[in-house]
């Protein structure tokens, strides 16, 4: 490893800290059970092949972020591992986003000295500063970050709440031999080139303290935002320092207003110091969304006195602390598999970000937390996940998301950088507060106000619902669904996703419920709200078939668009499944859009949460059900590295196999979801894709905006979690424990020392401490089954038998069973509404 005799004292304090440098080789050697869970944290997980993570050092959830960026293409989260060039070192970031790169402000960029001892000797845009760094250099653990460039200087960093420290340390001499005089640049400019007019920089001649702010974009919504840092240096005297514009600097002028440039791409300009002598330099960079003064003041009182050692020991302890409360069996377990389990853990806890005391916008005591990147996807299962591990954020989250729609008149279901993100599909928000609700999250929540702000996104429609609230709300209420080419005049937004927005239109309505009826004397609305859930039938198209590339599913009955006049529109059920190869079915919000967003029709018919039972019944039976989802997975439709892919591993549950959701969690985790730089399916999006790991090898998955947890097998031959709330400690013990896992299906179990048939469990398992006790074996077995066993669903179960282990129904007769079930029970709904619901039948 190429690493200075500063790196190398870094590395030696992490190894006392039980923290060991992450590594992607493969090894099944045993490890010790009494272990450091930080061991296992590996955070170069998905830093490349799309993942964008953000790699660097931060503490859980916080502000600063500091990591060295790239110019990869996918730098969203800053570093890559892809053989781009490093252009600087930021402390604002966001993990595993899509989209623009998000954030990477006021970048800092270390040379030995200038050619020719001339401050313009040094290459100040980063188009032309980029520098190779050494790949074997990379250590990146909770709370700390290090890398070599290829220049000699070597570069670390760790973070407090809102202040990074940067440690750089420089060779003796420069490129050219002669003896070094460092200059450190701070550079008005973001990852995404976004900066906007009127970015400022002072430089203070004596003792370098470099402040300033520039207005930039976010990366996936509406308006702008001002951000602030300062900046001091120690280590060496200063030699002198100044400002540049573009490709030129002076050491005579001391501040810059710099406009953006005529031709869209910001004109390089900042300020730099340059020291008298080589070593150990270090950067202490605060940052705020309120002041440069306010800045100045976090970076002060969080980092007095440039105590780099002391303040990486306090990160490295917080971040144990926060993961700790999960433990495992380390039998027969290999390195890979607990650095693929704690590391995903670990990525749930990067975003969304506490900016608490930094929000400009209003005024107000309550907490404030942004980079909710998008809650479309954090509400499956992060946002879950944390409710388990760490239910006091939750509460403030959930605070703050109430808070916001005070201020902003809306809860958001993407928000990021000050700013009010694009919404995806439904308000998202409303079951991200209902799971809260159900799970007793209520810490100075205000749950009154948190039920008017989830009634008013399905009340009164927004007039830009672009990015709050829902659209179409007229025709939502008046024909119980959103139509293609609706006809809105009175909010607006992209006319688009008539069935994917239906589907989680539904939905949201049916978790106002959750909390309505648990904090009572909304009878009324639970009544109507409980009616309109059910409006995803009325897009439901019996004798609807799927065929593309030239080849048909066989299967019959799938959601399709609907006019405002009640007539059917028509879009293929696998037109933007990973198996349509036409370059051009793009499902996003593009004004031209299709009507299922990031997904297709094939998948979204699964997208019933609240009503399996129901939904089982439309496609035929529990048989049936298994057939499609088994076509589903394995003929690749469905992509894993996209968030609606994951409840229907796991749905089996509701058609009576659970063990076919253990065998599919089984097929996806290995397959797709590595512990390696490349390792992830897709794009993080802020720590869903690590959630879904660690829920899946713990073995119990969440309905998210429902007390219910699908029981499979874990991982691990004994899993304990322990309630930060109730400080219980949860058990789940397998009996038979394979660790080749051939033994993945559960025979029977125990609750507490007492048979237990069902095949999901609630959230008090968790508060109560439970003990749950899997008797695991090679084949299928009867256990949760039977009806009394299925997970709760808003109608009743039907057509189930007795267990034979397979799908006994072929394709045909399951395709007329779909047709002729959905028609008939669309058709006694239509009698009971007076014609609200109707379905076509056959001749």
């Amino acid at each position: 490893m190429a690493f200075s005799s500063r790196g190398f004292a870094a590395l030696a304090l992490l190894i006392s800290s039980s923290v060991a440098q992450n590594s992607t080789n493969s090894t099944n050697a045993p490890v010790n059970a009494n272990y450091d869970v930080l061991t296992y944290v590996n955070q170069l997980i998905g830093s490349n092949n799309g993942g964008n993570v953000f790699p660097g050092a931060t503490l859980p959830f916080g502000m600063a972020k500091a990591v060295a960026d790239t110019n990869s293409g996918s730098n969203q989260g800053g570093f890559t591992t892809d053989g781009s060039q490093i252009t600087g070192f930021s402390s604002m970031h966001d993990s595993g986003t899509g989209g623009s790169p998000s954030l990477g402000n006021f970048a800092l960029f270390p040379y030995s000295g200038c050619a020719g001892d001339d401050v313009n000797g040094c290459n100040y845009p980063k188009i032309t500063r980029a520098t190779s760094y050494v790949n074997s250099s990379v250590v990146a653990t909770p709370g700390y970050f290090g890398v070599e460039l290829a220049s000699g200087i070597t570069v670390d960093m760790t973070v407090t709440q809102h202040t990074s420290l940067f440690r750089f340390e420089f060779p003796a001499t420069d490129a050219s031999g002669n003896a070094s005089s460092p200059l450190i640049l701070v550079d008005l400019t973001d990852l995404s080139d976004s900066r906007q007019d009127n970015g400022t920089v002072s430089v203070d001649p004596q003792s370098g303290r470099i402040t300033g702010n520039a207005r930039f974009q976010p990366s996936f919504g509406s308006g702008t935002y001002l951000s602030y840092f300062c900046a001091d240096f120690s280590g060496a005297p200063i030699r002198d320092n100044g400002i540049f514009v573009d490709s030129r600097a002076s050491t005579e002028v001391k501040d810059l207003l710099i406009s953006r440039s005529i031709n869209g791409y910001p004109l390089p300009g900042g300020a730099f110091n340059r020291f008298e002598k080589a070593g150990t330099i270090l950067a202490r960079v605060g940052v705020s969304l309120i002041s440069s003064e306010q800045a100045c003041s976090n970076a002060k009182s969080e980092i007095p006195t440039f105590d780099f050692d002391g303040v990486h020991r306090a990160a490295v302890s917080l971040w144990r602390s926060k993961i700790s409360p999960i433990k495992v069996s380390t039998n027969g377990i290999s390195t890979d598999t607990l650095t693929n389990f704690y590391s995903g853990i670990y990525r749930t806890l990067v975003n969304p970000q506490d900016y608490t005391g930094e929000n400009p916008l209003w005024e107000s005591d309550e907490p404030y937390f942004d980079s909710f990147y998008c809650i479309w996807d954090l509400f499956r299962s992060q946002m879950p996940f944390m409710t388990i591990l760490d239910p006091a954020t939750v509460a403030r989250q959930i605070r703050s998301l109430i808070d916001t729609y005070r201020h902003e008149g809306w809860l958001p279901d993407c928000r990021m950088s000050l700013s009010k993100g694009f919404t995806q599909g439904g308000s998202n928000a409303d079951n991200v507060l209902a799971d809260a609700y159900l799970k007793g999250i209520s810490e100075d929540v205000n749950w009154d106000d948190g039920y008017d702000a989830v009634v008013k996104d399905a009340e009164v429609e927004p007039y830009d619902w672009c990015c709050e609230g829902r659209g179409g709300l007229d025709s939502w209420k008046a024909l119980g669904y959103i139509p293609v080419q609706d006809f809105d005049y009175k909010g607006h937004g992209t006319m688009t996703r008539s069935i994917s927005r239906t589907l989680e239109y539904s939905y949201n309505d049916f978790v106002i419920t959750q909390i309505g009826s648990g904090l009572g004397g909304r009878q009324g609305d639970v009544e109507k709200y409980t009616t309109r859930s059910g409006n995803w039938k009325n897009l439901f198209k019996a004798d609807q078939t799927s065929a593309i590339n030239s080849s048909t599913t066989t299967f019959e009955g799938f959601f399709q668009p609907k006019y405002l006049n009640q007539t059917w529109g028509f879009q293929d059920p696998l037109k933007c499944s990973n198996i349509d190869n036409n370059p051009n079915d793009v499902c996003s919000l593009q004004n031209n859009g299709p009507e299922t967003f990031e997904s297709s029709i094939w998948e979204y018919s699964f997208f019933v949460p609240h009503d399996q039972a129901t939904l089982i019944t439309m496609l035929g039976g529990p048989a049936a059900f298994v057939e499609r989802l088994d076509y589903l997975h394995n003929n690749h439709i469905t992509y894993i590295g996209n968030e609606p892919a994951f409840l229907t591993v796991f749905q089996y549950h509701y058609a009576g196999r659970p063990g076919l959701s253990a065998k599919r969690s089984h097929y996806y985790i290995p397959a797709y979801f590595q512990p390696t730089e490349g390792g992830l399916p897709g794009n993080d999006d802020s720590g869903a894709m690590g959630s879904f790991v660690a829920f899946s090898m713990i073995g119990l998955f969440p309905n998210p905006g429902q007390n219910v947890y699908l029981i499979t097998p874990p991982y691990f031959e004994e899993v304990e979690i322990t309630s930060p709330l109730t400080g219980k400690t949860a058990k789940i013990k397998n009996v038979n424990f394979d660790a080749t896992y051939n033994n993945i299906y559960i025979q029977s179990a125990t609750l507490n020392g007492q048979p237990y048939t069902k095949n999901w469990i609630d959230h008090s398992f968790f508060t109560e401490g439970q003990e749950l006790v899997l008797t695991l074996g090679s084949a299928e077995s009867s256990w949760g089954t039977h009806v009394a066993d299925l997970p709760p669903s808003l109608g009743a179960y039907k057509g189930f038998g007795n267990f034979t282990g397979s799908s006994n129904s072929t394709l045909k007769s399951g395709k007329r069973a779909v047709r002729y079930a959905a028609a008939n029970m669309l058709n006694e709904l239509s009698k009971k509404t007076g014609g609200a619901y109707w379905a076509e039948t056959e001749g």
